[in-house]
């Protein structure tokens, strides 16, 4: 991974706002929280927080991975959308460029991850003492040595996908961390968070929200 950080400068895409929440487009590239030390500051919440300046955090994004994240506006609404986070309540579809042509339609991944210690803030699979992982995925087309793939995790691990997919033998591609050889070689980590369903927390009605993958 480069050690130097110089997030996109993109202006932010707000897909939705309203009284309770902000739903953005995130951009590759670029940090969910601030990281440590002044030079990791520049991130997508101190940015929506500029426009929107009662934003909370309710879940995030690798660097990255760009696509569909949700601010809660007041802390009503975080505690309410942290709870359907928490409860599996909501649902999430990546897209995702990976290595290899994938022969089978679709398929289910269940492998326990634990971060690696030694190398964190790598994950690894750990069948006795990893968290409860699992993974839906359906191969949307091949070619050319590489498969688009729509990912739907269960569950919310760090790194979930990007490890599970390493696992199955199909490393997303421009993975700085997981990708090696020619399957690193990309521009960006082909993984975008492409909709993001939930409940509004005023009222509970279900909202779908869908952002566009820029590859």
């Amino acid at each position: 991974m480069d050690d130097i950080y110089s997030p996109p400068q993109d202006p932010l895409v707000i897909l939705h706002q309203d009284h309770e929440i902000v739903v953005v487009d995130k951009p590759s590239g670029l940090l969910s929280v601030p990281g440590k030390g002044e030079h990791l500051a520049d991130c997508l919440i101190a940015r929506v927080q500029r426009v929107f300046p009662t934003a909370l955090l309710v879940h995030r994004l690798d660097r990255d991975t760009s696509g569909v994240m949700v601010f809660a506006l007041t802390p009503h609404a975080q505690r309410h959308l942290g709870l359907q986070f928490e409860n599996r309540q909501t649902k999430k579809i990546y897209i995702a460029r990976v290595w290899g042509e994938v022969a089978a339609p679709e398929g289910h991944i269940d492998l326990p991850l634990i971060v690696d210690w030694p190398n964190r803030p790598l994950q690894m699979v750990d069948h006795e003492n990893g968290r409860p992982a699992q993974t839906d995925w359906k191969r949307v087309r091949t070619g050319g040595g590489e498969s688009r793939m729509r990912l739907m995790p269960k569950t919310g691990r760090s790194h979930q996908l990007r490890v599970h997919m390493l696992e199955i033998g199909h490393p997303i591609l421009g993975d700085p961390f997981y990708a090696t050889g020619p399957a690193r070689d990309f521009p960006r980590l082909m993984l975008h968070s492409e909709t993001l369903q939930l409940r509004h927390p005023d009222g509970g009605r279900t909202l779908r929200f869908t952002a566009k993958a820029p590859f």
